[in-house]
């Protein structure tokens, strides 16, 4: 059987290296192949563990900042909820218990999910049936271009780090861009011809030769759409991922059963990601305000995570309450998920920002 190694060796002999986005896009995308349309990739038995299966207070707390923010621009009797890249479905189930007490959320709310995956929507349809308030509530899309004219309460949770990067090295002549190549029946990395890049102006103040930035091309236009709805229509977007404010240094990695691998060896089975450029992220959803970027560990205490934590813990022993420990700690300490992790939101101009966010950058 062909794999998608030999499929990608056989087009770089025909067409020339590939820039890391068409790399990336073939090997999380592919029809046949692709990591993310064959196979479930979350959990203990997948190759990473995300926020939502590590502990239900996740999509909990940020459920109910959302519902807060809703309740502070008035209640509007009719908005969406959307979740973007919403893996198993897990943060949005728990998202909708914790908002079923909210008065009027729930019967004013439908809910889009944004996802790529056959194999992940059919898993978040079944996960999401048990708390879904009516009929009809929940519908799939592959993009943010058909959400009704309405107020949009949104969740991105490590859904932009999988989008594909293009990644380039300053040079004294300009930037060079990484390229993927074959050689003797093997993908290998490569350099193209430094050149200057237009899109890249900004960071020569802040850069010098040997430096590496990485712009995520996909970003841009989501970022904007959701922007421009948020402006138009009200709402706010929670935005959670690991990253900086700005792009700096090789962040382009490969998981395979919870370890590092080599992001070229047997594409297609590993997850492939790179940090997230919140500063980018920001500046293109204007005319959209973006809050202070935030620590996970910080915004999770200021949602309550404490006061959450120790009420779950109540009636633990054992084995079970050191696993809840063990939870609370992984989404909080610093050397863990804690700061690693950062939180951005996006909200309209004459709204303010949803609980737990600075409402300036």
């Amino acid at each position: 059987m062909e794999t998608l190694e030999d499929l990608l060796i056989r087009r770089i002999q025909q067409t020339g290296p590939l820039t890391l986005a068409d790399y990336m896009t073939d090997c999380l995308l592919h029809p046949e192949h692709g990591y993310y349309t064959r196979r479930d990739p979350f959990g203990q038995q997948g190759d990473f563990i995300t926020a939502p299966e590590i502990t239900q207070m996740f999509g909990e707390l940020l459920g109910l900042c959302l519902a807060q923010a809703w309740v502070d621009q008035g209640a509007p009797d009719r908005f969406t909820l959307v979740e973007l890249g919403p893996g198993r479905g897990t943060l949005m189930a728990d998202v909708l218990r914790a908002t079923r007490r909210v008065p009027g959320f729930h019967a004013a709310a439908s809910l889009r999910m944004v996802e790529a995956s056959p194999t992940l929507t059919a898993l978040q349809a079944k996960t999401l049936a048990p708390e879904e308030p009516r009929p009809d509530f929940t519908r799939w899309t592959t993009s943010l271009s058909d959400l009704p004219d309405a107020p949009i309460f949104l969740i991105a949770n490590e859904f932009f780090d999988a989008l594909p990067i293009r990644q380039f090295r300053r040079e004294d002549s300009g930037w060079s861009e990484t390229m993927v190549g074959a050689e003797q029946g093997r993908l290998v990395f490569g350099r193209s011809i430094p050149a200057p890049l237009n899109a890249l102006d900004h960071r020569l103040s802040d850069t010098t030769p040997g430096d590496i930035v990485e712009l995520r091309p996909a970003a841009t236009p989501i970022a904007h759409q959701i922007g421009t709805h948020l402006a138009r229509h009200g709402g706010a977007a929670i935005v959670i991922d690991y990253g900086a404010a700005r792009s700096f240094g090789d962040t382009f990695q490969a998981l395979r059963g919870h370890a590092p691998c080599h992001p070229l060896e047997d594409p297609g089975t590993a997850d492939l990601t790179a940090h997230v450029d919140f500063g980018a992220l920001a500046q293109a959803a204007a005319p959209a305000r973006a809050s202070g970027l935030t620590d996970q560990a910080v915004l999770l205490a200021r949602l309550g995570i404490g006061a959450r934590a120790h009420k779950l813990s109540l009636g633990l022993t054992g084995e079970a309450l050191q696993s809840h420990l063990a939870a609370t700690q992984r989404l909080t300490r610093p050397e863990e998920m804690g700061t690693l992790f950062k939180a951005l939101a996006l909200f309209g101009p004459q709204t303010p920002a949803p609980p737990g966010f600075d409402d300036h950058a």
